[in-house]
This record gives C-alpha cells, structure tokens and sequence, in this order.
C-alpha cells in the first residue's frame, strides 16, 4: 500500500474537515439567529430532496471509477481517457435529468413542508440550490480523473476552498443582509469556484489525457461498466431511501420545524462523522490499486485492520457525541434562538440517534473494500429492500411514535439486512471466505457498544454552567469507553499486536528516527490471525 500518499491524502483532508466543520456549525447559528428555524428546516429539506434526485446518476461514476484503477496501474492512458470521455458525456446528461426533474418538484414543495408559514419563497431557494448541485456534474468527471491517481488531497483542498468561501461569505450575507435567499446563492458561487480550481489543475496534471481523443472502448470494458452502473444504481436508490428520506418523512408527517431542531442534532453528528470518515475515505483509491493487484492475503490483513480501528474509533466517539451533544447544541445555537429550550431534544431521540449512526459508521471497513474491490455487483438486490423497508416502517413509526420511530427503523434495517448481506457478498466473492467468525464480533461489539451507552446515560451530571457539563461529561464517556476498549486489548492478541506496533510507528516518527520495518503500515504490520481465519474477538487466541 502507499503509505505516503495514504498519509498525505488523510492528512489534508482533516486539516480542512476541521475548517469546514467550524465554519458549519457557525453559518447554520447565523442561519437560525438572523433568518430562523423554518429555514433551516428548509435547508434540510431541500438537501434531502436533491439527495433524492442524485439517484438519477444510476451509479455509474462509481462503476467507471472502479475501471480507472486497471489501466492506471498498467499506463494505459489511451484507456484511462477513453473511461474519461465516456464519464463526462454521462455526467451532463445526469446533471440535465436532475435539473428538468427538480424543477418538475417544485409543485410539491408546500406539500412537503408541512405547517410551513414564513414569508420566504419555497421555489426560489429551491431553485437556487438545485442549481448549485447541477453545476458539479459539469466537472464530477475531472475530479473523479484527480482522485483515481490516488490524489485526494488535492480535491479535497478544491473542495475544502470552495466550502471555506461559502460559508464565510454566507455568514457576511446572513448578519447583513438577513437574506435567506442570497446565502443560498453563496452555493452556487462556491461551486464555480471549484470548477475554476479544478479545470486549472487537470489542465496542468493530466492535459496528456484531456487531449486525447476518445478511443471507443473494447466490448469486456463497455460490459463490466453496464454490469457495475446496474449494481451501484440499485445501491444509489437503497442510500437515498435510508439516508435522505428520514428528513422528508419528519418534515412531510411531522412537521418542518421538528425537523428544524431534529437537523441540529444530526448536522453536528454528521459533520464530526464525515471527519472521521477521511481516515478511510481517501483509502478507497490506494485499496483499489492494492484489489487491482489480487493479494488477498494483504487485503485480509488491512480489512481486519480498518475494521478494529473503525470500532475504537466509533466508541468513543459515539459516546462522547451522546455526552455532550445537548450542550453542544446549546452553545452553538441557543443564543441564535428565540426560545432556547426548544433546541433540546428528548435524550431518547438522542439516544436512537447515537445507535443509528454507531450502526452505521461500524460498515464502514465493510464498505470500503466492497467499492475499492468492485464486489458491490453481488449485492446489488440489497439497497432496493433495505431502503423499500425502511421508508415503510419509518412513514409507520413516525405516526405512532413520532421522530424516535422514524430512527428505530433506520436502525432496524441497518441491523438485519446491511449488516448481514454486506459482509457475507465481500467475503464470498473478494476474500473467497464465511464471514461466520465475523458477524460474531461484529454483532459483538455493536451489543457491546450499546451496553457502554446505557451505561454512560446513568453516569452523566448536570451543572449550572453549561460548559462545565460538557467538560465532566465528555471525560466521563472517555472514562466509559475505555473500559470495552481495554477489554478488546485483554481477549484480541491481533488488537494488541496492532496497538503495540501503532505506538512505535508514531514514537519512533516524534524522534525523527527512521522507522523499524516491523512499526510500519505495511502488509507486515498486521498478524496473520486476523487475515486468515477472520480472528474473534470474543472467544481471544
């Protein structure tokens, strides 16, 4: 695997994240302060619709993505330009599709935003902001092209420039103009300003492969594009119905101002979510060359890996996100408010919130070599069903037990049917395996998880100063999620091996020595316990 480029790719995309992250949660307080909580309802309305439409992309860009990492390994760049071509055709048909059928949506848009009663006008910020997401098809092709030469740090800084002048320029708009429609055109100005970045830096790296012609593709490439378009857009219809459909159904069966408060909650849990996704994120391209390559002894051992990691990772950031998550939300958006106690949420709301998104992020090894190795062919059946569920059983909850239900099936799809199909397709058809040993720790230590936060809401304290509830509060989910943590030292020898050698990677990297061989993330740094039989963590060595 390359390290290096691993680090630096992680490395950038953290740097900003944390930027980002700041600025976020700072324009949604101007958001509510200056133009109030029915817009920001709006906004998440308005992103989960159009999350709603990306399905129009039928999954191809991930589908010619995953046929990138061949022919750039092996130099054939008249094949890379060729997938380039064919990429960026499709994409600005995809781009009009979403364009003509949101604009066919707009009818719709009171219908959806029940009890809605600002004066602000529904199609017009509608429209604004669909056309900010229309205009990044018409370069999603070249940051693709950036990203399958395992540059991601160079996209993410494109990226992270765009986000950083959105919502500085949106927070000057909203303190003096109180307009919501102007900060919705800071999205549209953001997003040329990334295609201006983007297209100088292709330009510059890759102008060898935008000159080419476009070479028609030999009939294997052409069918295993039409086989993955078909499977990731069965996946791209299962993520919109679970993911993006929770906001519509709050809004349409509840009301547009819950899930104004509702969005507060998840924007902080999502924002803190997508930085810790950037420690895998920018892997999938470098795991893509390593699939490429066919080491499945290697792929065993970073699977196995990732997923322990993802699992530290995951407690002890659920748990602090639990702890902490009603204060966090009062200190960001309590003084933008007219009535601050209705910004906190019943804590079982927070509660099914936290398990969800533990859930959730606990696939994310899972997800990861699925896209990098091409295996989301196989279960292709799934997403339809998961996300046919789910809308069924969330527009039933939400009407008997209102937002809580909504999330408990989120939960409850996520648990029986991702859970299970997902790992049992990576291990047949990539790893030539039975994941039995691994749905035992997975379904382990997600019960395991669950424990730890039943425990950690018996043991939280309430103060008078907000911020000193935040602080013991927070120390006190480290304390909690240390103990499963130790517990995983104590019964997994491949966990203790990792940690151990982790340690002297980063100690022998402060001193500024060169690295042992037997410290650095390579195929040598994981034991082979865990790469060959899938090693429990529940029943030790």
């Amino acid at each position: 695997m390359d390290k290096k480029r691993s680090v630096l790719n992680i490395s950038v995309s953290i740097g900003f994240r944390i930027i980002v992250l700041v600025l976020a949660l700072l324009s949604r307080r101007f958001l509510i302060k200056y133009v109030g909580n029915e817009a920001n309802g709006l906004y998440s309305l308005y992103t989960s619709m159009i999350g709603f439409l990306a399905i129009a992309d039928l999954g191809i860009g991930t589908a010619i993505n995953f046929s990138l990492y061949k022919p750039i390994v092996e130099g054939e760049k008249t094949k890379v330009a060729s997938l380039y071509n064919l990429y960026k055709k499709i994409y600005l048909i995809v781009g009009t599709i979403i364009f003509v059928v949101g604009i066919a949506l707009l009818p719709a848009l009171p219908y959806l935003a029940k009890d809605y009663s600002s004066g602000y006008n529904l199609y017009l910020t509608f429209f604004v902001m669909l056309c900010s997401v229309v205009l990044g098809y018409a370069f999603s092709a070249k940051t693709s092209l950036i990203n399958a030469h395992k540059n991601d740090y160079i996209t993410t800084t494109i990226n992270g420039l765009g986000l950083i002048l959105r919502y500085v320029v949106g927070i000057v708009i909203l303190s003096q103009t109180q307009s919501f429609e102007l900060f919705l055109l800071t999205m549209v100005a953001a997003t040329l300003f990334e295609w201006a970045l983007t297209e100088i830096v292709t330009r510059r790296k890759y102008g060898d492969i935008l000159s080419m012609g476009a070479v028609p593709l030999d009939k294997e490439t052409k069918q295993e594009i039409v086989k993955n378009s078909k499977a990731m857009f069965m996946h791209k219809i299962g993520d919109v119905l679970v993911n993006t459909a929770d906001s519509v159904i709050i809004s349409t069966f509840i009301s547009v101002s819950i899930l104004g408060f509702y969005s507060n909650y998840v924007v902080i849990m999502t924002a803190l979510t997508s930085l810790l996704a950037l420690f895998f994120l920018p892997l999938t391209s470098i795991i893509g060359h390593m699939c490429a390559k066919k080491d499945l002894e290697e792929e065993k051992k970073y699977f196995w890996f990732l997923y322990l990691f993802n699992f530290v990772l995951g407690i002890v950031f659920f748990l602090g996100y639990y702890a902490v998550i009603d204060s966090m939300v009062y200190i960001c958006f309590a003084q933008a408010a007219e009535n601050p106690a209705e910004l906190i949420l019943s804590k079982d709301i927070s509660f099914v919130i936290t398990v969800n998104y533990f859930i959730q992020f606990i696939r994310r090894a899972v997800l990861l070599f699925r896209e990098a190795s091409g295996t989301f062919y196989y279960d292709r059946y799934k997403p339809a069903l998961e996300g046919t569920i789910n809308v069924i059983l969330s527009i039933l909850f939400s009407i008997w037990i209102g937002v809580v239900g909504v999330i408990v099936a989120t939960i409850i799809t996520n648990l029986f049917i991702c859970h299970i199909v997902e790992p049992f397709v990576l291990y047949k058809h990539e790893f030539n395996a039975k994941p039995t040993k691994y749905y035992l720790v997975n379904y382990t230590l997600i019960g395991v998880f669950c424990l730890s936060l039943v425990a950690l809401h018996f043991c939280l304290q309430t103060f008078e100063s907000v911020w000193v509830t935040l602080v013991v509060n927070g120390f006190i989910a480290v304390g909690v999620a240390l103990v499963p943590i130790m517990l995983l030292a104590i019964v997994s020898r491949t966990f203790r091996t990792n940690c151990v050698k982790l340690f002297r990677h980063f100690t022998s990297f402060l001193r500024r020595k060169k690295v042992a061989p037997e410290a650095s993330l390579s195929g040598d740094h994981l034991t082979n316990d865990a790469a060959a039989d899938g090693e429990s963590v529940v029943q030790g060595d």
